[in-house]
């Protein structure tokens, strides 16, 4: 997979992480070697990036691991694996998640100095795409194929998630966030909208207003939320439940990889060509903002005094946005 992880295009590396699992092989090839300290990891493809409220903590191409306390300088922390990690998330400042390739999962009690194995099945040639814990013992890994497994214990141990709405097509399930009512929101391939108010117990399919792969959501409001996705397509909605989706004119036929809202009126979105958008939900319009660097992007972090980008070309602060 370490060709395939420099392609040019995130999108490309996106779709290969899900349909590309390395073949079935001996078992020995089964065995996880730690990933190497590199000089310019900070520089090299990252995937994810959060603030786990103590400082930042993100993940890329293999089994790379960073952490920053003012998102200019960043340094690699040791890794088990050499997996591509897709996505990270943190309960709190110490426990976090990180997910990944061969059904990799990490976890962290330290804030991310030091990670340990929790799950890892190069067999199922299914790459795990996102991660969300609602509590340090709370959690849910989504990925290729409906691959799916929540945790009630902080990952001692992962099971299947069974539901009809998830297993019916196996699609490819690529984000989950928690609205601000507690709802939980899972978008997929083929516009795939699955919900949750019961913290993961069961799921509903809800209708979609798009048929387009989703690969971003993200909490807006008290109820509501936004995604995005493939063919510049974005949408908000007051109140999930209720649909209402309205679709934001993002001048633009460019992937997009990443949201994130700002309050309750403004978002970010982030996605391939370098395009970073500042929308304002109320209106429903955009305006473009300067890429610090070329490539994909395909995470990003909101903060007072600036945004933090993952992307194809590593991980980079922009300047403050809001209200320029």
């Amino acid at each position: 997979m370490t060709s395939l992880l420099r392609l040019s295009s995130l999108i490309t590396i996106l779709a290969l992480l899900v349909l590309h699992a390395a073949p079935a092989q001996a078992a020995a090839a089964y065995v996880p070697r730690p990933a190497l300290i590199a000089p310019l990891a900070a520089s090299r493809l990252a995937l994810d990036v959060v603030d786990t409220g103590a400082r930042y903590i993100a993940v890329g191409e293999r089994g790379q691991i960073l952490a920053s306390d003012d998102g200019r300088s960043w340094s690699q922390q040791p890794v088990p694996v050499r997996s591509a990690l897709t996505a990270v998330s943190f309960a709190d400042a110490d426990h976090g998640w990180a997910v990944g390739h061969d059904a990799v999962i990490l976890a962290t009690a330290d804030g991310g100095k030091t990670w340990n194995l929790q799950n890892y099945a190069p067999e199922l040639e299914k790459p795990l795409l996102d991660v969300l814990f609602i509590d340090a013992r709370r959690g849910y890994a989504i990925g290729a194929f409906g691959l799916f497994l929540v945790t009630e214990d902080g990952g001692g141990n992962w099971t299947p998630m069974r539901s009809p709405v998830v297993d019916e097509d196996e699609l490819n399930l690529y984000a989950i966030a928690r609205l601000g009512n507690g709802d939980l929101l899972i978008t997929g391939e083929q516009g795939r909208l699955l919900l949750s108010n019961d913290d993961g117990q069961t799921w509903k399919r809800y209708r979609s207003p798009v048929n387009a792969t989703l690969f971003g959501a993200a909490a807006i409001g008290a109820r509501g939320a936004l995604i995005c996705g493939l063919r510049g397509n974005a949408y908000v909605s007051a109140d999930v439940r209720s649909g209402g989706w309205k679709a934001i004119d993002t001048g633009s036929t460019a992937a997009f990889y990443g949201c994130a809202g700002i309050g309750d009126d403004r978002a970010l979105l982030v996605g391939a060509d370098g395009i970073i958008l500042l929308a304002d939900l109320a209106a429903r319009r955009v305006r473009r903002l300067k890429s610090p660097a070329g490539g994909a992007w395909s995470a990003l972090v909101p903060r007072k005094s600036g945004v933090v980008l993952a992307g194809e070309r590593g991980l980079h602060l922009l300047g403050p946005v809001v209200g320029r």
